[in-house]
């Protein structure tokens, strides 16, 4: 972890949970909040207006294991969103957001009346009258069993301060349900965007869009003490004024102080982890590579010394082959000069002195 972590900068930091309410999750940040969706939406969907749903309207009772914080937003176009950001990591955290957005969208159909009730106060921002109410309570129904299952888009966007293994390695990863084969998408109303904030590697002179600043400015804004002159939008002078620590009430600032707190311990807890674990590694990996070591030494030695006892072997068996060969070939030899003399009529005796052969040899012949 690095130094500057443990330090208290101008800026709230947006990976605490307070430090992202304060920037995003509050009515004085709604439009901060627009910006950054339309940013990350930019091509696909444009966000006019929003509200902040209570986000007791999706939260489960499962301990939250990491997550910092969800806002639940709804457009006046009928879109629901899902924000969260998520400080580290944790086991099935991509199960967890897929299960956020099911409960999402299930709760469309569980809750439809309330649906269009507030969807209907969100365009016109002002609250239904009983009159409107009791109208919507007795609309017909004839088709209610097929309309009941229209579905709004839920966007689910993940903000990550780890790098998630079952996602490749890459910033942002975007997810749809699609044909396998094709590719086509098959429903429209089924949106994730991932983003893992560590592989995100740009330099603010390498930001040329709003959005990259953006990205920016969220992943190292707590080490600043004032904003980048590079950073002249309006928006950038709207998240200073609303992330400045100087600037928050003393209620937001005892909670923040102890957010910030958790926030440095869990990160000193993965670093003790992350290098206690490299300890382990290194001396597994030493013990494991003598093992291998004296396993192939052994190897090698036996392979070598068959390989040499072979080599001598076959040496000393030629030796010993010509040798008995060679006398073999004398012993011929003198056999058949005793022939030759016996053949002459020299006699026995005679024979034995020329060829050195015995007596009974000589008769053999």
């Amino acid at each position: 972890m690095r130094n500057e972590e443990l330090t208290c900068g101008h800026f709230v930091n947006p990976f605490t949970d307070i430090g992202f309410k304060i920037i995003f999750g509050q009515p004085a940040s709604k439009e901060l909040l627009i910006t950054l969706l339309n940013e990350l939406l930019a091509g696909e969907h444009q966000i006019e207006n929003l509200t902040l749903l209570d986000k007791e309207n999706h939260s489960d009772s499962i301990a939250d294991a990491g997550i910092i914080y969800d806002l639940y937003c709804l457009t006046t176009t009928g879109e629901y969103i899902i924000v969260e950001m998520q400080n580290r990591f944790h086991s099935n955290f991509l199960d967890r957001t897929l299960f956020y957005m099911c409960r999402a969208i299930g709760r469309q159909v569980e809750n439809i009346r309330e649906k269009r009730k507030k969807e209907r106060e969100l365009r016109t921002d002002e609250p239904m009258t009983e009159e409107e109410n009791d109208l919507m309570l007795r609309e017909e129904k004839a088709d209610y069993y097929g309309a009941r299952y229209k579905l709004s888009t839920v966007y689910g966007i993940f903000l990550m301060n780890f790098r998630e293994p079952g996602l490749e390695a890459k910033f942002r990863t975007d997810t749809v349900i699609a044909d396998r084969e094709s590719g086509k998408t098959i429903n429209p109303h089924f949106r994730q965007i991932y983003l893992q904030f560590p592989y995100f590697e740009k330099e603010l002179n390498e930001c040329e869009t709003l959005y990259d600043k953006l990205i920016y400015t969220l992943k190292n804004m707590q080490h600043w003490n004032r904003m980048p002159d590079a950073l002249k939008e309006q928006v950038f002078n709207r998240l200073e004024e609303l992330a400045a620590v100087a600037n928050l009430s003393m209620e937001d600032r005892i909670a923040y102080d102890k957010a910030l707190d958790r926030y440095r311990v869990s990160r000193i807890v993965e670093e003790d982890a992350r290098r206690a674990g490299w300890k382990q590694g290194l001396e597994e990996g030493r013990e494991k590579g003598l093992e291998e070591g004296r396993a192939k030494g052994m190897a090698e030695g036996l392979e070598k010394g068959m390989a040499e006892g072979m080599e001598k072997g076959m040496e000393k068996g030629m030796e010993k082959g010509m040798a008995e060969g060679m006398k073999k070939g004398k012993n011929e030899e003198k056999r058949a000069i005793a022939r030759n003399l016996k053949a002459l009529g020299l006699t026995s005796e005679q024979i034995q002195a020329a060829t050195g052969l015995s007596a009974q040899e000589i008769d053999r012949v």
